[in-house]
């Protein structure tokens, strides 16, 4: 195993967590979302014979944390609110106000997150189209492509133009929102106005659909509006973009990826996508690469497009967790 400084967040988080004992750790999981929780599972779950210099420098680095933190924070909300008022005016702090403390009263969406995705598509397959945008935009990308996968085919392109389209939820989509929590959670959700959705919202959502079902969707919306249809497609980070990441965030990225499913999604890629890759190999291991990529023969172009999703899927887990920068058409620009 490696030295514990070498960690990443989730494995150390792991190991902290296996230190506190079941009650305290459990407490701890409580005030995390899904899929956090997944992540340090599975991290606890993977983890054997952990050493006790690993253990003691993990301990060590949260307690050098803890003891950084002040009590500055507390009653920040108001704060935040006050300053984007002053700095930016009552309606422009409103919609950014509500990005950043969307989830602080939507307790009731909060639950969503929790739910399989099939759970998810029940609950809202009779809603209107509208109510199906808001939900899916709330929910995680890859969780809202798998609840996706659920809806009648007539209906995909149609909330996928919904979601890009989406630009702040009116009162009356809110209310009917509210409508569904209550009967479904018994609960009375008090639900803030907020700006969710839109173009970037639509092409995250897309870029965790199987590859099959993202064209059709795609030409679907497309033949409604192809102006819209293009911004989306601009705006989705594929393989090929992965080009664009440098050097160390693709040797990171290689770590993580088995040689098989790597195999078969450069049977699918460019020359200069396949340069990148073996460039940041070991001379021999990308010789070996290259042999094996030759005797491999051909492979069913369904293989190839699932083993570059799962490649991209990684590669979005390592972005989000701050592992690496993608690049891409889509991705944040640095200046």
């Amino acid at each position: 195993m490696v030295e514990g400084s070498k960690l990443n967040g989730t494995s150390r988080a792991a190991v902290l967590l296996l230190t506190l004992g079941e009650e305290r750790a459990a407490e701890v999981l409580k005030h995390m979302g899904p899929k956090e929780v997944q992540r340090v599972g599975s991290a606890i779950a993977a983890m054997t014979n952990v050493p006790r210099e690993q253990v003691t420098q993990v301990l060590q680095s949260f307690s050098e944390t803890v003891q950084e933190q002040t009590a500055l924070g507390v009653g920040a909300e108001d704060y935040i609110r006050t300053v984007m008022v002053e700095a930016l005016g009552e309606d422009k702090a409103k919609g950014l106000m509500d990005r950043i403390l969307l989830g602080s009263s939507t307790k009731g969406l909060e639950a969503l997150k929790w739910m399989d995705a099939r759970a998810v598509a029940e609950l809202i397959r009779l809603e209107h189209p509208q109510i199906q945008a808001i939900v899916l935009s709330y929910l995680d990308n890859d969780h809202a492509a798998e609840v996706i996968r659920y809806f009648p085919e007539r209906t995909r392109h149609d909330v996928l133009l919904r979601i890009a389209t989406l630009d702040g939820i009116q009162p009356s989509a809110l209310q009917e929102l509210d409508d569904i929590l209550e009967r479904q959670f018994h609960g009375n959700q008090n639900v803030r106005s907020s700006s969710v959705g839109g173009i970037k919202a639509a092409a995250d959502i897309l870029n965790f659909v199987d590859s099959s079902m993202e064209g059709e969707i795609m030409e679907a919306i497309k033949e409604t509006d192809a102006e819209l249809g293009q911004q989306i497609q601009d705006l989705m980070f594929v393989f090929d973009n992965l080009v664009d990441v440098d050097d160390r965030g693709v040797q990171a990225l290689l770590r993580e990826v088995s040689s098989e499913t790597l195999i078969l999604a450069l049977k699918g890629a460019d020359e200069t996508m396949k340069e990148k890759i073996f460039g940041n190999m070991s001379k021999r291991a990308a010789e070996m690469m290259r042999d094996d990529l030759e005797n491999k023969g051909p492979v069913r172009l369904s293989e190839v497009e699932g083993a570059q999703k799962e490649i991209l899927a990684i590669a979005r887990r390592m972005s989000e967790s701050g592992e690496i920068v993608l690049g891409g058409k889509g991705a944040e620009q640095f200046v």
